[in-house]
């Protein structure tokens, strides 16, 4: 196959015909990271999606065909059980004899620490790379403001404790012990959520290539061929996305969960505050009267909801606040499946945020 990039139409016209007799099978868990996949894979085959569009990935039930998907795998890309825990032991039993990719692991990519508190303060930061030091050494991600956690009491930290039903590391062993009683897992040190950070999906395309590439060497210049015009159109949809946000910089805003510093950190567009931890776990009286406390004595602009979630929430937060209000998604949920999902994602997160300040 010839390492040009394919368009579209040949892409389209290849998938049905003998082009992917030969392509590995591929399963890949959330919308994001199959557009990702699917990008490289452009004009060769075709990866299967095991969270539906829609659904969150912090708790997800595997349908018979989505569990037949990974049984039948050759390879797996995932961002790792941070995000989805529940898909681990789906991961090593019916998808054992495949490659396994974790994304949140791979050599290169930048991590942020999971924040804690309801409030978000700006403070410059280096990005959180434990397992990558030679990264991040080289990427110039480090000198960018990111929201940390505002100091809580004690008092506080037990009624999250109590509200998120998730270990956190800086916890007690009364509440380790309150939260493995109640859900039986724990978060992981740094905030899952990842792809929604540019340069870690470029970092993630030659990830993805070489993987591929591994399994299926007869195709390995489509696949790094695609990885490489993605990389380009990542480095212009960046400057398309820092205009749109730039005649709003300044605005504030809450968000449903803390699911974007890495967009925050990556376009230095921070969020004032989360109702609820990255997890997604239901926050506490504590957490929302704080997030109400903000709203009104700061004059927040905006408050983020999304269509995975509680919409009520929302409304509680607003009751009595001229805050504007829209809904932000880091999953695509409306978006068709496949490769032009991931920068319409981004796109459509940054319109959102410009258009509700």
């Amino acid at each position: 196959m010839s390492s040009k990039l394919i368009p579209l139409s040949v892409s389209a016209a290849l998938m049905g015909g003998t082009a992917l007799a030969d392509a590995p099978s591929v399963a890949v868990d959330i919308a994001p990271v199959h557009s990702l996949v699917a990008r490289v894979m452009q004009g060769v085959g075709t990866p299967n999606l095991i969270v539906q569009p829609g659904a969150s990935p912090h708790e997800y039930s595997l349908r018979p065909s989505e569990a037949a998907a990974l049984q039948d795998a050759d390879l797996v890309f995932w961002m790792g059980d941070d995000l989805t825990p529940w898909m681990a032991d789906a991961v090593e039993t019916l998808a054992s004899g495949a490659a396994v990719t974790s994304l949140l692991e791979a050599d290169g990519t930048t991590l942020l620490d999971f924040r804690e508190s309801a409030l978000f303060e700006a403070h410059d930061h280096g990005a959180h790379d434990d397992d990558h030091d030679d990264h991040a050494e080289d990427e110039k991600h480090d000198d960018h403001d990111h929201a940390e956690a505002d100091g809580h009491d004690d008092h506080e930290h037990e009624e999250h404790a109590e509200a998120d039903g998730h270990d956190h590391d800086d916890h007690d062993d009364h509440d380790h012990e309150e939260h493995a009683d109640h859900h039986g897992h724990d978060h992981g040190e740094h905030d899952p959520h990842a792809w929604l950070s540019l340069e870690n999906a470029g970092t993630w395309m030659n990830v993805i290539a070489a993987q591929l590439s591994a399994a299926d060497p007869d195709n390995a210049g489509a696949y790094y061929a695609n990885a490489t015009a993605a990389r380009e159109e990542f480095a212009a949809l960046a400057e398309e996305i820092k205009a749109t946000l730039d005649p709003v910089r300044g605005g504030s805003f809450i968000v449903f969960h803390d699911a974007y510093q890495y967009f925050e950190s990556n376009f230095d567009f921070p969020a004032s505050g989360a109702i609820s931890l990255s997890d997604a776990s239901d926050p506490s009286p504590a957490r929302i009267a704080e997030i109400q406390g903000r709203i009104r004595e700061e004059g927040i602009d905006c408050v983020l909801a999304e269509p995975q979630f509680n919409p009520g929430l929302i409304e509680t937060v607003l009751e009595g606040t001229d805050a504007s209000t829209g809904v932000i998604d880091p999953l695509g949920a409306e978006l068709e499946v496949g490769p032009a999902l991931y920068p319409q994602l981004l796109r459509n997160m940054a319109k959102t945020l410009a258009d509700c300040l």
